[in-house]
C-alpha cells in the first residue's frame, strides 16, 4: 500500500494555481528587466525617486498577476499603479512573456477620466484580489485619487462598472471601441 500523497507545500485557493504562501511580485522579472521598466517610469516622471518608481512597478506586477486568473472580476489600478503598468506594457516582449507565464494577457483599455463612471468599491475589490492572489499590497499606493502619494504622468482611468470599460473585460466604451473578446 502506497502512502498518501502529501499536501502541496503551499496554500491553494479556487481559481489560483498553487503558490508559495508569501509571494514576491518583484521576482516575476529579472533584475535587468525590472531596472529597465523602472527606468521607463523614471523617464516619464522627471524628479521621481528611483525607490518610488520601483514601488510602482512592483504594484503593477501584483495587479497584473492578480488580474490574469480572474478576467471577469471588475478591478482597476490607481493612477500611480497604472503608471507602472504603462511602463510594463511599453516593454512589449517582456509584457507578453510575463502575461504568458501568468496564463493570460491582461489588456489595458484606457479611458479619459470621468467621475460619472467612478466605482467607489473598485479599489477595495482590487486590493482584495491582490491579497487573494497571495501578494501584500503597498497600501500607500492603493488609496485612490484624493490621497495620491505621488504625482504621475498617467492620465487615464479604468472604470469597471457595468457597461463601462475595465482593464480586462471591457464593455462598449467609445474611447477605444472595446467589446467582448478583445
Amino acid at each position: 500500500m502506497s502512502s498518501p500523497t502529501p499536501p502541496p507545500p503551499c496554500s491553494t485557493k479556487p481559481g489560483i494555481p498553487p503558490t508559495p504562501a508569501l509571494r514576491e511580485a518583484r521576482r516575476l522579472l529579472s533584475d535587468a528587466q525590472f531596472n529597465d521598466v523602472r527606468a521607463t517610469v523614471l523617464d516619464n516622471n522627471p524628479g521621481m525617486a528611483p525607490d518610488m518608481a520601483g514601488r510602482l512597478v512592483v504594484e503593477a506586477l501584483k495587479f497584473v498577476a492578480a488580474a490574469s486568473p480572474f478576467p471577469t472580476v471588475r478591478i482597476a489600478p490607481t493612477r500611480e499603479v497604472d503608471e507602472g503598468w504603462h511602463a510594463l506594457i511599453l516593454h512589449t516582449h517582456l509584457y507578453a512573456s510575463l502575461c504568458s507565464g501568468l496564463g493570460r494577457t491582461v489588456h489595458h483599455y484606457p479611458e479619459r477620466p470621468d467621475p460619472s463612471r467612478h466605482d467607489p468599491d473598485v479599489l477595495t475589490r482590487t486590493v482584495a484580489l491582490i491579497e487573494q492572489a497571495g501578494y501584500t499590497p503597498d497600501r500607500e499606493l492603493w488609496t485612490g485619487p484624493n490621497r495620491s502619494l505621488v504625482t504621475v504622468a498617467a492620465n487615464c482611468s479604468h472604470t469597471p462598472v457595468p457597461g463601462g470599460c475595465g482593464p480586462i473585460n471591457p464593455g462598449g466604451c467609445a474611447t477605444h471601441g472595446g467589446g467582448e473578446g478583445e
